[in-house]
């Protein structure tokens, strides 16, 4: 019986990191086809990335405790390791983005 939990840990890591870089490519995109910066994708994939983040960890740190318990016949200790990395990945670019973001919004409010 493979382990299902390490798998969904790796999907939602995967998520959690492209979530922020998905995000910044529609703004980039927005702006070469309407010419305007619009940042609302950016500021969407923010929440997305916290939410998916801390779901890949969860799952990633009970794949592991299941490996664990059935001692290792389960399987999926790398798989479900990779996940909770990916995972803290896309929760770093996200608080990495959520900074950056914030920074340019008060640079627009000064200006």
């Amino acid at each position: 019986m493979p382990n299902e939990r390490a798998r969904a840990a790796v999907l939602a890591g995967l998520g959690a990191a492209a979530a922020i870089p998905v995000g910044l490519a529609y703004a980039v995109w927005s702006y070469h086809s309407h010419g305007n910066v619009s940042l609302i994708g950016g500021y969407a994939s923010i929440p997305v990335a916290v939410v998916l983040g801390v779901v890949a960890v969860a799952l990633g740190r009970s794949a592991r405790r299941q490996s664990w318990i059935s001692l290792g016949r389960v399987g999926g200790e790398r798989l479900a390791r990779a996940g909770s990395i990916m995972g803290l990945l896309g929760l770093y670019l996200a608080v990495m983005a959520l900074l950056a973001l914030g920074f340019f919004g008060l640079l627009l409010l000064f200006d």
